[in-house]
């Protein structure tokens, strides 16, 4: 079944339908919100907040758009949303498997992310920094659907992209990783 047609299907009701598209972006919604949130807890209750939404929301959803940046999109504002209301501070990435013990996205972007220092780094930056850090190379989302998840525009994706990675490299290239995640938390 193709995403479009889970999609129709959920808009006439079909509960098995939404079961597709859970099954087929869990993975990497559940990878990004550790990666956003830095919690494992937090992360899957972001998740369901966020499958919960988008079941909610199906009969408005625009046939033919891609559906990945659109989960994401409600991904973003449930962890946003739930910063807002319990001012939860990111703490240090977690490294999380599935039960079958096959390599997860997550493991494989902490694979890629095996030195301590590129992980402090990441945790030093801004959230804006790191949101789109996180989503552009964990979620794999392309900038326009980068810019569509998160509600700004490609320029804007590309500028706070540049700066993201202009920082890591710098925090990388002087050793200060370690000193920049513990005072940019």
């Amino acid at each position: 079944m193709t995403d479009d047609q889970a999609v129709l299907r959920c808009q006439n009701g079909e509960h098995e339908a939404f079961r597709h598209l859970v099954e087929r972006y869990k993975d990497v919604l559940f990878g990004t919100a550790v990666l956003m949130t830095g919690n494992r807890a937090v992360a899957e209750e972001q998740v369901q907040e966020a499958l919960l939404a988008a079941w909610r929301g199906i009969a408005g959803f625009q046939s033919g758009r891609p559906v990945k940046p659109w989960l994401v999109r409600i991904l973003v504002n449930a962890v946003v949303s739930q910063r807002r209301r319990r001012a939860v501070d990111t703490v240090p990435l977690e490294t999380y498997t599935h039960a079958d013990d096959r390599p997860s996205p997550g493991e494989t972007v902490e694979a890629n992310l095996d030195r301590q220092e590129i992980r402090e780094a990441l945790g030093g930056l801004s959230r804006d920094h790191r949101q789109v850090v996180v989503l552009r190379y964990f979620a794999d989302l392309t900038v326009p659907e980068l810019a569509e998840a998160i509600g700004v525009r490609e320029g804007t994706v590309k500028s706070r992209l540049s700066r993201a990675l202009g920082q890591l490299r710098e925090q990388l290239a002087s050793g200060g990783a370690r000193e920049a995640y513990s005072h940019g938390q």
